[in-house]
């Protein structure tokens, strides 16, 4: 794996969009359809800065910093086009960057990250939230005041909504805060949802780029460990494979999966032929 991008991982100065940006091109290296290639437009990020010149221009002359944050999430999500519906499957290319802001079909953490550069740059403080199921933002107006809204609708979390998904987690509601969640969980986010997406489309070796990545940042995760095991076996490495599997079932044993893979690891050989 290449050394230099595993430091701009695991670096806390390297912007957060970059890295998507470095990522995105490592494992999608030299693999643009005919179409993209004709289009290099649809491949710029020269449409971020117009978004942000247009939004910082809109707000330039209001005062109040609850107002401005309301107009730049008009002009965000009505003006620009940003407001979406959650899918249950995102296709592959709302995970690059460029293309899914310029097609406006942005995965949700692909989103949330560009959303976060926009408001920063208009002056704002913003960061990432996991409010209990869901990746959502925070909109600093002030001191006192902040709006937590889902990137992919726009739409922002009443006092109700947020005490229902409070409810959710263990310990006293009235003590929970939202951290901001930091860098690494944020990249592995974005990883695992396109390594998922990659796999539903059989790109098992791009997935396998994916879940090598989250294992450089996480390496004792067992669960990455276990699909790193199912993609090297689909691709024929299955001597390879069954390490991760063992080290699946040690850590998991209660898992159901983990219980199915156990019965099926003792009932086997490793004669299979392995590819490299």
């Amino acid at each position: 794996m290449n050394t230099l991008l595993l430091s701009e991982l695991q670096s806390q100065e390297k912007d957060l969009l970059q890295t998507l940006v470095l990522l995105e091109e490592y494992i999608f290296q030299d693999n643009l359809s005919d179409k993209q290639k004709d289009n290099v437009d649809e491949l710029s990020l020269d449409s971020l800065e117009t978004i942000i010149e247009q939004c910082q221009a809109v707000i330039a002359e209001i005062e109040s910093p609850l107002d401005q944050a309301e107009i730049l999430m008009n002009e965000l999500f009505y003006q620009h086009l940003f407001i979406d519906k959650h899918k249950t499957h995102w296709p592959i290319s709302s995970f690059q960057v460029a293309l899914s802001l310029n097609q406006r079909l942005m995965s949700p953490i692909v989103k949330a990250v560009l959303v976060c550069e926009i408001i920063n740059a208009c002056g704002f403080s913003s960061d990432l939230v996991f409010v209990p199921n869901k990746v959502m933002v925070r909109l600093c107006c002030d001191e006192q005041y902040a709006i937590v809204f889902d990137a992919v609708t726009g739409e922002s979390l009443d006092w109700h909504e947020l005490d229902l998904r409070l409810d959710d987690l263990d310990g006293d509601p009235s003590q929970h805060e939202f951290a901001s969640m930091n860098r690494q969980v944020i990249l592995v986010e974005y990883l695992s949802s396109l390594k998922n997406a990659l796999i539903r489309e059989k790109a098992f070796e791009k997935a396998l780029l994916c879940v090598d990545l989250i294992l450089s940042l996480n390496p004792e995760d067992p669960l990455q460990r276990r699909d790193r095991g199912f993609l090297l076996h689909q691709l024929d490495c299955f001597k390879v494979a069954v390490d991760d599997y063992r080290y699946f079932v040690e850590k998991c044993p209660k898992d159901p999966a983990a219980q199915l893979l156990k019965i099926q690891l003792e009932n086997i050989t490793l004669s299979e032929p392995t590819f490299h």
